[in-house]
């Protein structure tokens, strides 16, 4: 249990570094929260600041979620009594709350993309990489970053199912439910995106 609280805790605080809002600070004197879609996203942080800013905020972003799953997970504070990918599939979801939910500026974070980016990668890196390039190819063919975030998690679900179904490759029912709790996530934290695609009037990259 010691090992649990302190996991999830740890993770929770690295999520919550806002990463957009101390670049913009640092380097270019503008606290993001007040332009643009006033959220702390890579995606604002671009267009407000361009990509010599953004690119490492995404970088930054995406290795808080590499880092939880991949290290955080393994330290050890007490006694054990569950799964190593369990440990790591906590870690992570608490560093994508932590983004999401940041204790460091008032709990009002950005939609936990990146963040959940890097757990994807921490846990499965090849689904993350296809559902990279599809993010890639949906957001070059439309523009639009909300979309190719929304295809992406729901790829992520849809590549483990058809492993599991069609390959007879053994996913622990960890990740399934973990890329269902990721998808739902993404929807809640893009359905104002989500109404404003379907009326035509989402915001493409670049304007």
């Amino acid at each position: 249990m010691v090992t649990i609280l302190a996991i999830v805790t740890i993770s929770y605080l690295i999520g919550s570094f806002p990463t957009g809002i101390v670049f913009g600070k640092a380097f270019k004197g503008i606290d993001v929260r007040t332009v643009g879609s006033k959220t702390m996203g890579a995606t604002n942080v671009f267009r407000i600041l361009g990509p010599k800013i953004a690119i490492p905020v995404l970088i930054v972003d995406i290795l808080k979620g590499i880092i939880v799953t991949i290290l955080i997970s393994k330290i050890y504070f007490g006694d054990v009594v569950i799964a190593l990918y369990w440990l790591k599939i906590i870690a992570g979801f608490s560093a994508i709350i932590g983004h999401i939910f940041p204790i460091w500026i008032g709990f009002k974070g950005g939609k936990g993309v990146a963040t959940a980016t890097g757990v994807i990668f921490g846990l499965m890196p090849l689904e993350a990489g296809f559902a990279c390039l599809l993010f890639v190819i949906v957001v070059a063919l439309t523009r639009y970053v909300s979309l190719g975030s929304i295809l992406a998690s729901f790829f992520i679900f849809c590549a483990l199912l058809a492993e599991k179904l069609y390959l007879g490759i053994i996913i622990p029912k960890a990740y399934m439910l973990l890329s269902i709790l990721l998808l739902l996530t993404v929807l809640i934290t893009h359905r104002h995106n989500i109404k404003r695609l379907l009326r035509g009037q989402e915001n493409k990259i670049g304007k």
